[in-house]
């Protein structure tokens, strides 16, 4: 049974309906199960991160200060739209305020834009450190990584600004039903009540601006880090090369790979079974894949990460005031 339309006394909307995976009710208990597992485990992974990265003084470089931001967006990341979505799955009603629907667009694409960012920053680390080995401490100074971490965090935010503000003037008089389980752009729009062909197109440029720019800096970036990785005349020195960048080329292929399959492919936006669930994999499983790829794939951050657990958490079981003496032995 589909929740019923709503709106206020002037006649406009004032809540949506996220249908989100409409399907019976053991189905839907199941799925609000297996994505609160996953959601759990996202944020203890990324959290697990954060932790490794603060506790050990070998990790205080760039390259993984920056990777302890970028797992601190994931969380935020998850969280704009997963606990309401797993609220929507076992509630009867289904509904989010209109005011809830725009920040969760903006909050939701925001860190999606600044994740974008982050990636081609940690791509430009990359190409320093194997690019320009000579002049990376010069370069990549701490206080230059405070700088690109700040030019992620608030270009992210900004970016989204003007979309957020064409939609606030969108006029929405009913029906209010979004066959999603997010605001999403093109949902969204569709239940405009006046023609909003200028508003999309823009929306749409700015959208895609953020994604080619971010993924086309990328590639050129690992384009160079190719061309001198296969100048290296070693094969010990080309596979160390290449394991320091294979941690982020595969969160990378993972976030494009979804996002470009859900916003530039031809009619994908046509198939509202098919956006939801590739909507749902770029929004939830990218965020718990990550870590499981940078804490097995990176030696440095598997030995800090059983560093740490030995320390913090098998002292604390044993003496709990005796762990910080075992994290400066």
């Amino acid at each position: 049974m589909r929740p019923l339309e709503t709106t206020n006394i002037s006649g406009s909307v004032s809540e949506f309906i996220l249908l989100g995976f409409p399907c019976r009710r053991e189905i839907q208990i199941l799925l609000f199960l297996v994505l609160s597992l996953i959601y759990l485990l996202t944020l203890m992974g990324n959290t697990s991160i954060i932790c490794t990265v603060w506790s050990s003084q070998q990790l205080h470089t760039p390259m993984y200060l920056l990777l302890a931001n970028f797992s601190f967006l994931e969380i935020c990341y998850v969280s704009s739209d997963v606990p309401k979505m797993l609220a929507n799955i076992i509630s009867q009603t289904k509904s989010i305020s209109y005011a809830g629907c725009l920040l969760q667009f903006y909050f939701f694409f925001s860190m999606c834009a600044a994740e974008g960012l982050f990636l081609s920053v940690m791509s430009f680390d990359r190409f320093l450190a194997i690019c320009r080995p000579l002049h990376y401490p010069t370069i990549m100074t701490h206080q230059l990584c405070v700088w690109l971490v700040i030019f992620c965090w608030v270009g992210g935010f900004l970016w989204l600004l003007t979309p957020l503000i064409l939609i606030s003037q969108v006029p929405f008089c009913g029906p209010n039903i979004i066959d999603h389980f997010l605001c999403d752009l093109a949902p969204l729009l569709a239940l405009s009540c006046a023609p909003v062909s200028g508003i999309t197109l823009t929306c749409g440029i700015i959208s895609s601006l953020i994604i080619f720019l971010t993924f086309l800096y990328i590639l050129g970036t690992y384009f160079c880090v190719l061309c001198t990785v296969l100048q290296v005349s070693s094969g010990v020195g080309r596979h160390k090369a290449f394991s320091t960048c294979a941690s982020h080329l595969a969160v990378v292929s993972m976030f494009y790979g979804s996002v470009m399959v859900m916003y530039v492919s031809p009619g994908s936006g046509d198939y509202h079974g098919i956006q939801k669930f590739v909507t749902l994999f770029y929004a939830l499983a990218t965020p718990f894949f990550n870590p499981l790829i940078y804490n097995f794939r990176n030696k440095d951050m598997k030995e800090a990460l059983k560093f740490f657990c030995i320390c913090y958490c098998g002292d604390a079981l044993k003496d709990p005031r005796g762990k910080l003496n075992g994290i400066h032995h």
